[in-house]
């Protein structure tokens, strides 16, 4: 009873925060936009205080753990094997998580004989930094494989996908890749989040032009549908048809313009729980010894963005 009352109260608080939330940016809306839209910008770019929490608190095994400077901020990694004598697997977590989120893959793909390297992004797990964005996943995902070396694979979950499809396509070498839930447009997630909070529309797209000009990148940079036929390396995307955060249409995408690459549909498993169910690891396994997994996508005129 204890824990169901605590649970019940977290919930409430939950709630009635997001509804005082909700109510200040509408106002907010009409009698002070500039300030309304840097307050929503700087709350889309910090990620849930939990991910620290999770992260301290989440044993890591045999892990060699080790820090490096990264713009001004400090990046803690993760290494179980030798990724000097071993092929190893580089894998990128998604917004609010941690690197030891992926401890139920480290077994398996120890067994097959990889080594295995994982970090904390910026603002995220034991990492330094207040807020962050999918231009510094993909940035500190290349600056950790410039560190160990060309990858035998990289697997990302949600913006980590994101964070993968944009490192490869701007050349990160790496035989495979497997992307989990891969968040595939910017653009949506920006509006996902505006009507979550209660953002305006209107004020939504200024916050985005106001981060465009910030990155000194167009947000159409990361957009799935660009990227995708830029790289050149078999890919196992994998995505559940009831994912409420990042829709299943977003995996499809990138499956459709990826011309290496093969759809793994899920359902029952929403967008974390597929990153750490025994189906999917095995799934990805398989993948990386060279079966094929999944299905090809066909493209369709029929489909947002058209034909691959």
């Amino acid at each position: 009873m204890p824990a169901t009352t605590s649970r019940i109260s977290t919930t409430v608080r939950s709630y009635l925060k997001l509804t005082g939330l909700r109510t200040s940016f509408v106002l907010g809306g009409w009698f002070d936009a500039p300030a309304t839209i840097h307050l929503a910008g700087e709350l889309f770019c910090t990620p849930f205080a939990s991910s620290r929490v999770r992260a301290a608190q989440t044993p890591c095994g045999d892990a060699v753990e080790g820090n490096f400077d990264l713009d001004g901020r400090r990046i803690h990694t993760y290494v179980w094997g030798d990724p000097q004598a071993q092929p190893y697997v580089l894998l990128a977590h998604g917004w609010s998580s941690h690197a030891t989120r992926f401890l139920p893959w480290i077994g398996r793909l120890r067994a097959a004989g990889y080594a295995v390297v994982a970090f904390d992004q910026p603002a995220h797990g034991l990492s330094t930094g207040q807020r962050t964005n999918l231009l510094d996943f993909a940035n500190t995902l290349e600056a950790v494989a410039l560190r160990f070396g060309p990858a035998a694979a990289l697997i990302g979950h949600s913006l980590g996908g994101a964070a993968v499809a944009t490192a490869l396509a701007r050349g990160v070498p790496a035989e495979r890749a497997v992307l989990i839930a891969p968040a595939a447009d910017p653009v949506d997630a920006a509006m996902r989040f505006a009507g979550l909070v209660g953002l305006p529309q209107r004020l939504c797209q200024r916050m985005i032009a106001a981060f465009e000009a910030h990155i000194g990148f167009s947000f159409d940079a990361f957009q799935a549908h660009f990227n995708a036929p830029r790289i050149a390396h078999p890919a196992l995307i994998v995505h559940d048809v009831e994912d409420r955060e990042v829709p299943w249409a977003e995996g499809e995408r990138y499956a459709r313009f990826w011309p290496d690459s093969r759809l793994l549909s899920t359902q029952g498993l929403g967008h974390n729980r597929i990153a750490q169910d025994e189906g999917v690891i095995t799934a990805a396994l398989r993948f990386l010894r060279g079966e094929i997994v999944g299905e090809r996508v066909v493209s369709s005129p029929n489909l947002p963005y058209g034909f691959a």
